[in-house]
Protein backbone atom coordinates (compact mmCIF):
# COMPACT_ATOMS: atom_id res chain seq x y z
CA UNK A 1 0.00 0.00 0.00
CA UNK A 2 1.29 3.44 -0.88
CA UNK A 3 1.75 6.10 1.78
CA UNK A 4 -0.84 8.29 0.01
CA UNK A 5 -3.47 5.53 0.19
CA UNK A 6 -2.68 4.83 3.84
CA UNK A 7 -3.04 8.55 4.66
CA UNK A 8 -6.36 8.69 2.81
CA UNK A 9 -7.71 5.80 4.90
CA UNK A 10 -6.45 7.47 8.07
CA UNK A 11 -8.15 10.77 7.18
CA UNK A 12 -11.44 9.08 6.22
CA UNK A 13 -11.49 7.10 9.48
CA UNK A 14 -10.85 10.25 11.54
CA UNK A 15 -13.92 11.90 9.96
CA UNK A 16 -16.40 9.08 10.63
CA UNK A 17 -19.48 10.24 12.54
CA UNK A 18 -20.05 8.02 15.55
CA UNK A 19 -23.50 9.22 16.59
CA UNK A 20 -25.31 9.64 13.29
CA UNK A 21 -27.00 6.66 11.70
CA UNK A 22 -29.84 5.50 9.50
CA UNK A 23 -32.28 2.64 9.90
CA UNK A 24 -33.52 0.99 6.71
CA UNK A 25 -36.77 -0.92 7.14
CA UNK A 26 -37.60 -3.54 4.49
CA UNK A 27 -36.21 -1.59 1.54
CA UNK A 28 -36.27 -4.11 -1.29
CA UNK A 29 -34.69 -2.37 -4.29
CA UNK A 30 -30.93 -3.09 -4.36
CA UNK A 31 -30.25 0.15 -6.26
CA UNK A 32 -31.91 2.19 -3.51
CA UNK A 33 -29.99 0.37 -0.76
CA UNK A 34 -26.71 0.84 -2.67
CA UNK A 35 -27.39 4.54 -3.23
CA UNK A 36 -28.18 5.09 0.45
CA UNK A 37 -25.03 3.26 1.57
CA UNK A 38 -22.92 5.23 -0.90
CA UNK A 39 -24.31 8.52 0.45
CA UNK A 40 -23.66 7.33 4.02
CA UNK A 41 -20.04 6.58 3.21
CA UNK A 42 -19.58 9.92 1.44
CA UNK A 43 -20.93 11.80 4.48
CA UNK A 44 -18.91 9.81 7.04
CA UNK A 45 -21.70 7.59 8.36
CA UNK A 46 -20.12 4.23 9.07
CA UNK A 47 -22.97 2.24 10.61
CA UNK A 48 -26.48 1.57 9.29
CA UNK A 49 -29.15 -0.46 11.07
CA UNK A 50 -31.36 -2.81 9.06
CA UNK A 51 -34.81 -4.14 9.94
CA UNK A 52 -35.92 -6.86 7.55
CA UNK A 53 -39.02 -8.72 8.71
CA UNK A 54 -41.36 -8.57 5.69
CA UNK A 55 -38.78 -8.43 2.88
CA UNK A 56 -35.38 -10.05 2.39
CA UNK A 57 -32.29 -7.89 2.29
CA UNK A 58 -31.67 -7.39 -1.45
CA UNK A 59 -28.69 -8.87 -3.21
CA UNK A 60 -26.37 -5.99 -4.00
CA UNK A 61 -24.28 -6.44 -7.13
CA UNK A 62 -20.60 -5.61 -7.58
CA UNK A 63 -21.07 -2.23 -9.23
CA UNK A 64 -19.27 0.89 -8.02
CA UNK A 65 -22.06 2.10 -5.72
CA UNK A 66 -22.29 -1.36 -4.14
CA UNK A 67 -18.67 -1.08 -3.03
CA UNK A 68 -19.86 1.33 -0.32
CA UNK A 69 -21.26 -1.71 1.49
CA UNK A 70 -17.77 -2.72 2.57
CA UNK A 71 -17.10 0.66 4.21
CA UNK A 72 -20.41 0.87 6.10
CA UNK A 73 -21.14 -1.56 8.94
CA UNK A 74 -24.58 -3.16 8.59
CA UNK A 75 -26.30 -4.15 11.83
CA UNK A 76 -29.29 -6.44 11.25
CA UNK A 77 -32.44 -6.85 13.35
CA UNK A 78 -35.55 -8.98 12.96
CA UNK A 79 -37.95 -6.40 14.39
CA UNK A 80 -38.41 -2.78 15.40
CA UNK A 81 -38.29 -3.48 19.15
CA UNK A 82 -34.82 -5.04 19.02
CA UNK A 83 -33.44 -2.30 16.78
CA UNK A 84 -34.91 0.58 18.78
CA UNK A 85 -33.77 -1.00 22.07
CA UNK A 86 -30.19 -1.06 20.75
CA UNK A 87 -30.46 2.57 19.64
CA UNK A 88 -32.04 3.68 22.93
CA UNK A 89 -29.31 1.90 24.88
CA UNK A 90 -26.86 4.22 23.10
CA UNK A 91 -29.13 7.24 23.78
CA UNK A 92 -30.18 7.94 20.21
CA UNK A 93 -33.23 10.05 19.37
CA UNK A 94 -35.17 8.14 16.72
CA UNK A 95 -36.90 9.98 13.88
CA UNK A 96 -39.33 8.19 11.58
CA UNK A 97 -39.81 9.57 8.06
CA UNK A 98 -43.50 9.48 7.33
CA UNK A 99 -45.95 11.81 5.60
CA UNK A 100 -48.23 12.71 8.45
CA UNK A 101 -50.25 15.51 10.01
CA UNK A 102 -49.43 14.55 13.60
CA UNK A 103 -48.20 16.83 16.36
CA UNK A 104 -45.02 14.72 16.53
CA UNK A 105 -43.86 16.16 13.19
CA UNK A 106 -40.63 18.15 13.00
CA UNK A 107 -39.20 19.71 9.89
CA UNK A 108 -35.78 18.37 8.95
CA UNK A 109 -34.51 21.92 9.38
CA UNK A 110 -35.77 22.17 12.99
CA UNK A 111 -33.82 19.13 14.18
CA UNK A 112 -30.38 19.33 15.77
CA UNK A 113 -28.58 16.65 13.78
CA UNK A 114 -25.36 17.15 15.73
CA UNK A 115 -26.81 15.05 18.57
CA UNK A 116 -27.20 11.26 18.67
CA UNK A 117 -29.67 10.79 15.83
CA UNK A 118 -31.10 7.77 14.01
CA UNK A 119 -33.36 8.42 11.01
CA UNK A 120 -35.64 5.59 9.87
CA UNK A 121 -36.57 5.14 6.21
CA UNK A 122 -39.23 2.67 5.12
CA UNK A 123 -39.71 0.66 1.99
CA UNK A 124 -40.57 2.04 -1.41
CA UNK A 125 -44.30 1.23 -1.35
CA UNK A 126 -45.53 1.22 2.24
CA UNK A 127 -43.04 3.58 3.89
CA UNK A 128 -42.16 2.98 7.52
CA UNK A 129 -44.30 0.52 9.46
CA UNK A 130 -46.94 1.47 12.03
CA UNK A 131 -44.58 0.01 14.61
CA UNK A 132 -41.89 2.53 13.67
CA UNK A 133 -44.41 5.40 13.59
CA UNK A 134 -45.69 4.52 17.06
CA UNK A 135 -42.29 3.91 18.67
CA UNK A 136 -40.15 6.67 17.16
CA UNK A 137 -39.50 9.78 19.28
CA UNK A 138 -40.49 12.12 16.46
CA UNK A 139 -41.55 12.15 12.85
CA UNK A 140 -39.15 13.95 10.49
CA UNK A 141 -40.66 15.75 7.52
CA UNK A 142 -38.74 17.10 4.55
CA UNK A 143 -40.52 20.32 3.50
CA UNK A 144 -42.12 20.04 0.05
CA UNK A 145 -44.05 22.67 -1.85
CA UNK A 146 -45.00 20.93 -5.06
CA UNK A 147 -47.94 18.77 -6.04
CA UNK A 148 -45.93 15.60 -5.48
CA UNK A 149 -45.43 15.01 -1.77
CA UNK A 150 -42.81 12.28 -1.70
CA UNK A 151 -39.24 11.66 -2.81
CA UNK A 152 -37.47 8.46 -3.74
CA UNK A 153 -35.99 6.76 -0.65
CA UNK A 154 -32.41 7.33 -1.76
CA UNK A 155 -33.11 11.01 -2.46
CA UNK A 156 -34.86 11.47 0.91
CA UNK A 157 -31.93 9.84 2.68
CA UNK A 158 -29.43 12.03 0.81
CA UNK A 159 -31.33 15.23 1.68
CA UNK A 160 -31.35 14.27 5.40
CA UNK A 161 -27.75 13.05 5.44
CA UNK A 162 -26.42 16.21 3.84
CA UNK A 163 -28.38 18.46 6.20
CA UNK A 164 -26.72 16.51 9.03
CA UNK A 165 -23.34 16.93 7.33
CA UNK A 166 -23.93 20.69 6.99
CA UNK A 167 -24.79 21.04 10.69
CA UNK A 168 -21.92 18.82 11.83
CA UNK A 169 -19.39 20.54 9.60
CA UNK A 170 -20.47 23.93 11.01
CA UNK A 171 -19.77 22.58 14.53
CA UNK A 172 -16.36 21.21 13.56
CA UNK A 173 -17.43 17.60 14.05
CA UNK A 174 -15.45 16.40 11.02
CA UNK A 175 -12.26 17.86 12.52
CA UNK A 176 -12.46 16.13 15.90
CA UNK A 177 -13.69 12.55 16.10
CA UNK A 178 -16.15 11.30 18.71
CA UNK A 179 -14.42 7.92 18.48
CA UNK A 180 -11.66 7.10 20.96
CA UNK A 181 -8.11 6.60 19.65
CA UNK A 182 -8.47 2.86 20.27
CA UNK A 183 -11.74 2.77 18.27
CA UNK A 184 -10.13 4.74 15.43
CA UNK A 185 -7.11 2.42 15.35
CA UNK A 186 -9.40 -0.61 15.19
CA UNK A 187 -11.49 0.97 12.43
CA UNK A 188 -8.36 1.88 10.45
CA UNK A 189 -7.05 -1.68 10.73
CA UNK A 190 -10.42 -3.00 9.54
CA UNK A 191 -10.45 -0.67 6.52
CA UNK A 192 -6.84 -1.46 5.63
CA UNK A 193 -7.62 -5.17 5.58
CA UNK A 194 -10.68 -4.84 3.30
Amino acid sequence: MTEARYNKFKKVVSQRQKHLTLVLENIHDPHNVSAVLRTCDCAGIDKVYLIYNTNKFPKIGRVSSASAKKWVELVRFNNVDECFAALKKDKYKIYATHISETKKNKSLYEIDLTKRVAIVFGNEHAGVSEDVINKADWNLVIPMYGLIQSLNISVSAAVCIYEALRQREAKGMYKKSAYTKKELDKKLEYYLNK
